[in-house]
């Protein structure tokens, strides 16, 4: 498709990758887009060895503490394509890999819960001694924060995870700059991070939009740079994390109840990848 049967839509100003599901991640200047996603992104998790369900800031009242460790991917390019491994950064400051024997006891004993790192096949990545396959279908639990607006209120849910995965959803989640500042229009006390909303990649809308931009990219492809292609297939719904405090953000239910208001509780959108490839800051974004 040439040039002129696509329609600007922006341009790439930032790609995030969170090796460990809820924990926080890292920002990148370039990233692989593999069938699968990005590279190196939530194919590893904690599973709960009480109950055997994947740990997720999603319940905050059973994983308080998630957001307090960091992790790094590490892609040994030199050594093949399956010795990449992860690297966890403690809330106390230490720094540990997926390689130590030990890491289960030394990450339970940080986490405060009996837990097994466990990794996907995902983004060629091989467990690490200390943990085994993901689960085919893997679940998960939610907490509904007592918010009008919202499915369920006060509430724990069960939901499954797309087998194989560690995504709640989708492989591909975008956002735009455009959406987080018509967010800050309307709760201007309100801290809008894009750490809070924990994206992939994060888009400078054309023109300076204001509005909720990629809402009308639904059901369309977007081009990124010369090689990837993404099918956008729905919105991104919020949950209770948006509000978690994180580093120096802190603890605002606003946060969520801005996009309930707004967006009917939409911030991002979702996408499958269609073709892989390479993208970078700085990268074009073309509506197809």
């Amino acid at each position: 498709m040439s040039d002129a049967t696509k329609t600007e839509a922006g341009v790439v100003v930032s790609i995030w990758r969170y090796p460990v599901k809820s924990m926080m991640g890292e920002e990148l200047n370039a990233a692989h887009v593999l069938d699968e996603g990005l590279l190196g992104d939530r194919v590893y998790a904690l599973l709960d060895r009480s109950d055997g369900k994947v740990a997720t800031a999603k319940n905050p009242r059973k994983w308080p503490n998630l957001f307090a460790f960091g992790a790094n991917f590490i892609e040994r390019l030199d050594g093949g394509a399956n010795v990449s491994t992860v690297r966890m950064t403690l809330p106390d400051g230490t720094v540990v890999t997926g390689e130590e024997s030990n890491l289960n006891h030394v990450l339970s004993k940080a986490i405060k819960r009996e837990v097994t790192l466990v990794a996907t096949a995902r983004g060629h990545v091989a467990a690490s001694q200390s943990s085994g396959g993901a689960s085919p279908s893997a679940k998960a639990e939610e907490y509904w924060p007592d918010m009008d607006g919202l499915d369920h209120r006060d509430t724990v849910t069960e939901f499954e995870l797309p087998p194989g995965t560690f995504f709640d959803c989708a492989t591909v989640h975008l956002l735009t700059t455009a959406t987080l500042n018509n967010l800050r229009h309307f709760y201007p006390q309100g801290r809008f991070e894009v750490e809070r909303f924990r994206p992939n990649i994060v888009v400078n809308p054309v023109d300076g939009e204001q509005t909720f931009a990629e809402n009308s990219w639904v059901g369309h492809t977007l081009a990124i740079g010369d090689e990837v292609r993404l099918s956008i297939t729905g919105p991104c719904g919020r949950c209770v994390m948006t509000t978690l405090a994180q580093r120096d953000l802190p603890m605002d239910s606003g946060i969520l109840r801005a996009a309930v208001q707004q967006n009917r509780a939409n911030v991002g959108v979702y996408a499958t990848v269609v073709r892989r490839g390479t993208i970078r800051c700085g990268d074009r974004v073309r509506l197809e």
